[in-house]
């Protein structure tokens, strides 16, 4: 395994007053013991602590509201949603921007997310990687950020060079930038149009920002990408309508949105979604409102994609 680059002696002596003060890097007093309790104990432990999470982040619910609406803005003029982290933050940005395509029929363009050390650091650290700020800014211009875009930094540290400089890069260009951090005051924090922390506090294993402060962050991820999703029209009621149904099951469950939303036969549904090329909305709209194919599908387009609006319209019709 590679190593990190030697710090001087004053860089090192920084560092390492810098990570004394974050929350996330201190010691839990719930988990002195960790090492001395059974199996039981522990896991009663780790989920106490995972408890604490949610009600912090519902503390933040107005921020990432605003959050929300900055990313529905922007694919509503063509722009896109870009994550950027390092480790643990990287991946599961990597993970959400992942899980767009299937769960929406987003282009993959849409949602995107870079990690530090770039796609061998997905499934092994790149030792360093998050120390390389210039890269950082070399990834975001290789994907064409522009003013359009929305830039979200994550880092439970709240420091990470790499996140740090992109996002002051996409400031100079206009780009809505959001910042997730589990330490405040920092840095991440600092260069965010719209801050989100999440502090959490200590972790369970001192500094294993993987546990409470990866699942505040992936809570929050879920929260923007769903709640962009669902503002933008890709869910009718709460079923999600846009799904691309590529394998089995998901044609089966394609065809179970279809009859939760009118109320057909499994088999109607099976084949309006063969003579709807498989677009769950688009079977939906024909069985509700009687359109042929072409003249559903001109209604949904007229609408930007939402289901609501072509009912209401072909009902006010």
């Amino acid at each position: 395994m590679s190593k990190a680059p030697p710090l001087d002696a004053t860089s090192e002596q920084q560092l390492l007053q810098q990570l004394t003060g974050f929350l996330s890097e201190s010691r839990n007093p719930e988990t002195m013991d960790l090492d001395q309790l059974d199996t039981l104990e522990l896991l009663q432990r780790i989920n106490q602590a995972d408890q604490q999470v949610p009600a912090v982040i519902a503390g933040i619910l107005p921020d990432v509201a605003r959050a929300v609406d900055a990313i529905v803005a922007a694919f509503a003029g063509g722009g896109r949603l870009i994550y950027i982290g390092a480790g643990t933050s990287g991946r599961l940005g990597i993970l959400d921007a992942a899980e767009c395509p299937p769960t929406f029929s987003t282009p993959p363009e849409q949602v995107q997310a870079l990690i530090a050390g770039g796609p061998a650091a997905i499934l092994q650290a790149v030792e360093g990687a998050e120390d390389n700020a210039a890269q950082g800014v070399l990834d975001v211009k290789a994907l064409g950020l522009s003013a359009a875009d929305v830039l979200v930094g994550i880092a439970a540290s709240g420091r990470t060079p790499y996140v740090v400089a992109a996002m002051q890069y996409a400031q100079t260009l206009g780009c809505t930038t959001v910042g997730i951090s589990c330490n405040p005051g920092t840095a991440v924090l600092q260069s965010a149009d719209i801050p989100l922390c999440a502090p959490v506090g200590p972790e369970v294993l001192t500094g294993s920002t993987r546990m409470k402060s990866g699942t505040a962050q992936k809570l929050l991820l879920n929260m923007l990408s769903t709640a962009s999703m669902v503002r933008s029209g890709k869910v009718y009621q709460n079923l999600m309508v846009d799904l691309h149904a590529s394998n089995q099951k998901l044609v089966v469950r394609a065809a179970r949105i279809v009859v939760e939303a009118t109320g057909c036969s499994h088999q109607q549904a099976r084949q309006m979604l063969e003579d709807s090329d498989y677009q769950a909305k688009l079977a939906i709209l024909r069985l509700l409102s009687g359109l042929g194919k072409e003249d559903a599908r001109a209604l949904l387009a007229k609408q930007s994609g939402s289901l609501s609006r072509a009912l209401q319209q072909q009902g006010d019709g």
